[in-house]
């Protein structure tokens, strides 16, 4: 670990609130990192990808990896400079997979090995081969959210089957907007672990 005089006052109090996430689960560390950054790491991804619901979408992603990996993250450099190359890194991904006309049921997600993997559909004219492996995984992909609670099966079902934005999600529940990417990035965490464990079969 390198010196930290290098660190400005603001990395400083970043890497105090990283350190009480890692070691006591400070969720209040959590929540404060996130509200740093959350306005710099939107602005910056719509600028990339030119649409609020991705943009809004990618951002929630970020900090999702960003924390996930937290114990990576070694004070070389100010804490927002990690954060933003993996949101960056992201971004890219996602652009990369857009252009390749790849319809994305859920996001692809690394599995304990590294490796990457998807539900990700082909948009292209399909074969009756390709079109019975897309209901295949269609199916298996409404299976896993079924799984979820209540509340959480229908946040995922109103964004990612209905395609509703974040606006017409909290209008048709009555919710905050605050509240609905709140509780859709807890109901991916809640997917995410389902289908590791599914890992074998899809």
């Amino acid at each position: 670990m390198e010196e930290l005089g290098s660190l400005s006052s603001k990395a400083l109090h970043d890497l105090k609130l990283v350190k009480a996430a890692i070691n006591t689960g400070d969720q209040k560390a959590y929540a404060e990192l996130m509200g740093r950054y959350r306005d710099s790491v939107y602005f910056m991804l719509l600028k990339m990808v030119g649409n609020k619901d991705d943009a809004d979408d990618l951002t929630i992603e970020a900090f999702g990896k960003a924390f996930k990996r937290l114990s990576q993250y070694t004070p070389n450099f100010a804490f927002s400079t990690w954060l933003f190359k993996i949101a960056t890194n992201n971004c890219i991904d996602f652009i990369r997979k857009k252009k390749n006309n790849t319809l994305s049921i859920d996001k692809p997600y690394e599995n304990e090995e590294g490796g990457e993997m998807s539900m990700s559909l082909k948009s292209d004219f399909l074969d009756p081969e390709e079109k019975m492996q897309q209901k295949q995984k269609m199916d298996m992909m409404h299976d896993v959210v079924d799984k979820l609670k209540p509340r959480y099966r229908q946040l995922v079902e109103l964004r990612y089957f209905e395609e509703l934005s974040y606006e017409e999600i909290s209008a048709r529940l009555e919710l905050p907007i605050g509240t609905v990417k709140a509780q859709l990035f807890r109901a991916r965490e809640l997917l995410l672990g389902i289908m590791k464990n599914m890992e074998g079969k899809i």
